[in-house]
């Protein structure tokens, strides 16, 4: 399969995964309506809007990232430049990481407002094709809007979730179980296998991403083996 191929049927795989949270998420509220209910999905939908909207600054904080200065770093700036042309995307801002662990990030809420941040330990212990190749696949997560994808996602899990704990308080304080549209057998299994299916679909729904940030790195490079030989070194540690 080309690259090509391989990057249209992970789209399909993701967005298969998505509706089936959705649905999950439909069928579940659907059967317990109320009013807590809407409050809480509500409540999960605006932590992650929020998430999603101030994602870069969350990222780069918690990381410590500094912004690389024009000019400084030349040859990384090059490179990125590159890709963003090959990628067909604004220049994304540049970062730096002060960390001996080689390891680099993509964050963004969409293409206009990314940034990469690299670490200082990825710059030192990888050669530059390898780098190249680890920014390749950051610029993938780029291209493909993976923030908005994830968020949506997140999102929904974390409806799911919501809708849990609101059916666990119900049992515990006092609902009468014979009420309840999905009985005590009904409820108890909601409670337990729906967040865990949400969970297990949003993993699937980002390792999803990163076959799909991969097959994108190299269709960006036009060759897969700089941005496979620099993932292989930061799985040896560097």
């Amino acid at each position: 399969m080309n690259i090509s191929a391989t990057r249209f049927a992970t789209k399909a795989r993701t967005w298969l995964l998505i509706a089936g949270l959705t649905a999950l998420l439909i069928v579940i509220g659907s059967l317990l309506g109320g009013v807590f209910l809407y409050l809480f999905v509500g409540l999960a939908i605006a932590m992650n809007v929020f998430g999603y909207w101030f994602s870069d600054r969350l990222a780069l904080r918690a990381s410590k990232a500094q912004p690389v200065e024009p000019g400084t770093m030349p040859e990384l700036e090059a490179m990125v430049q590159e890709l963003a042309v090959r990628a067909q995307v604004p220049v994304p801002r540049l970062y730096l990481i002060p960390s001996e662990q080689p390891n680099a990030f993509a964050t963004g809420r969409n293409p206009q407002h990314a940034a990469v941040a690299v670490t200082e330990g990825l710059l030192q212990h990888l050669p530059p094709d390898q780098v190249k190749g680890v920014i390749a696949h950051e610029f993938g997560h780029i291209k493909n809007r993976d923030i908005l994808v994830m968020s949506i996602a997140a999102m929904v899990s974390g409806s799911i979730a919501a809708i849990a704990n609101i059916m666990q308080f119900s049992l515990i304080f006092g609902g009468d179980d014979d009420d309840s549209p999905l009985g005590l057998v009904g409820t108890l299994a909601a409670i337990i296998i729906a967040p865990l299916a949400a969970t297990l679909l949003q993993l699937a729904v980002s390792r999803q991403r990163e076959y799909l940030a991969d097959a994108t790195g190299a269709q960006l490079l036009g060759q897969a083996k700089p941005l496979a030989d620099g993932f292989e070194t930061l799985e040896r540690g560097a």
